[in-house]
């Protein structure tokens, strides 16, 4: 079984990636992968070349960006820097000494990372993280993560379930219905 080389993360860390459905991608495209942390947008680095030796993957390639994929790329973005901001903010208002770099949203909605510069003292861990759950359920990503977990509803992702304000018009349910997520 060979692997894809991905860059993946904020920090651009590169993993070995084997493919869900063996699909072979070129170098240079976007693709979604599953890693230790959850769903992250990743940059093939170079093809699986096919070899003997056994080695640990870093996870799966679910699929190719789509436009739906690009769409919310681009609203995660925005949270992204908005997060940052609120950090920001708080840190100032609270007068805690910490350098923020960065502020990581990962794909799924799921985690939000604080990069700081330094150590980092510990009343800053604990504001980041009520920032985390604060953020995280002002911007529904919560509910994002569990439509791609459990689907839109009954029904998702089949041709009963179009035109019903299900899977034809949620743009969480078409990303979970590219990830092959079915509904219950």
């Amino acid at each position: 079984m060979g692997f894809h080389l991905v860059r993946y993360s904020l920090l651009g860390q590169v993993g070995r990636f084997v493919s869900a459905d063996s699909t072979r991608y070129p170098r240079r495209s976007r693709v979604i992968v599953r890693s230790v942390r959850g769903l992250e947008v990743g940059e093939v680095l170079a093809e699986p070349e096919p070899t003997d030796e056994v080695l640990e993957s870093n996870g799966q390639i679910l699929r190719r960006m789509t436009v739906e994929d690009e769409l919310l790329e681009a609203r995660l973005e925005r949270h992204r820097h908005e997060a940052f901001e609120a950090c920001t903010a708080i840190l100032a208002e609270h007068r805690v000494a910490a350098a923020l770099v960065d502020v990581e949203h990962l794909f799924d909605g799921e985690g939000l990372f604080f990069y700081f510069l330094g150590e980092v003292p510990p009343e800053a861990t604990e504001l980041t993280q009520k920032l985390a759950e604060t953020y995280e359920t002002t911007v529904e990503f919560r509910q994002f993560a569990k439509t791609l977990a459990e689907g839109c509803g009954p029904g998702c992702g089949t041709e009963e379930a179009k035109g019903q304000g299900g899977c034809a018009s949620c743009t969480s349910c078409a990303v979970a219905s590219a990830c092959g997520v079915k509904g219950k």
